[in-house]
């Protein structure tokens, strides 16, 4: 899919099609997170670090679970 740069004010912009948005459930006012690859730019509507983040978390939660849960009480 091909994207046209353009001017918006005194920087630029993309325009994604309405298709696109609807496919990645975006929408106005949304964030989209761009990763630098060796071939490219990858643009996702999920932010990497905080996936990392979560996977730290879950797996915690995982190891201490029987911990967790007199914390808890």
């Amino acid at each position: 899919m091909k994207i046209k740069i353009t001017t918006v004010g005194n920087s630029a912009g993309i325009v994604l099609p309405k298709e696109l948005l609807t496919r990645l459930r975006l929408g106005k006012g949304d964030a989209l997170y761009a990763t630098e690859l060796p071939d490219g730019i990858k643009l996702s509507p999920f932010d990497p670090k905080l996936a990392g983040q979560m996977e730290v978390a879950e797996k915690i939660m995982r190891e201490d679970r029987n911990v967790l849960r007199k914390l808890a009480e």
